[in-house]
């Protein structure tokens, strides 16, 4: 009897110290993907990323087209700033937030441009989403149908948000889900920095 104990004792201890070690090797994988801008965690935690491999402090070019196929280019935006939000309509944080970024939108005005590309998802699977949400013609919507800005970003986790100054420079990389009073805050302090 107590060998049996004993046996289950030391089994469960074996699995408790693999699923730590497995779980460390996973932080170190997620945090060194090699950022070095503030990118933040769900809770908003700053993080500081040093490796090396790639930076992306600044947003990459792309060209995608909106939903009535007309291209659209980081570049048709120079000198104004941005929030550029990752999301699907499978991820339901993303569904919780475009209302959210609808209504940042309609408060600011021109002063920053909220841009929603979605990850590689039919124009008519998303205006299906956001006609229930009442954001559809409220927000730029871009089709990314090889889902490479989400790539290009180092994207990880869902949903993704960059916030961007005026001179295309990420200042915050949110990795997550915001609620409506952070994501003001966050655009308030790119338009305090001289983002406007």
């Amino acid at each position: 009897m107590i060998k049996q104990i004993s046996g289950k004792v030391n089994r469960n201890i074996i699995i408790v110290i693999t699923i730590f070690i497995v779980l460390i090797i996973g932080g170190l994988l997620v945090f060194s993907d090699g950022s070095k801008i503030a990118q933040e965690d769900t809770q908003g935690t700053a993080i500081k990323n040093t490796a090396q491999e790639e930076k992306f402090d600044q947003v990459p070019a792309f060209t995608l087209n909106d939903w009535n196929g007309n291209e659209v280019s980081l570049s048709d935006f120079k000198g104004k700033p941005l929030i550029i939000n990752s999301w699907a309509v499978w991820c339901p944080f993303c569904l919780d937030e475009l209302p959210d970024f609808a209504k940042l939108q309609e408060e600011m005005g021109d002063r920053i441009i909220i841009i929603a590309i979605d990850r590689a998802e039919s124009t008519a699977r998303q205006k299906k989403f956001t006609d229930e949400l009442e954001v559809t013609g409220k927000l730029l919507f871009l089709n990314d149908p090889s889902d490479s800005f989400y790539k290009s970003i180092g994207g990880f986790s869902m949903p993704e948000t960059l916030f961007v100054d005026k001179d295309g420079n990420i200042l915050i990389h949110k990795r997550g889900p915001m609620k409506f009073n952070e994501m003001k805050e966050k655009v308030n302090s790119i338009l305090n920095d001289g983002g406007v």
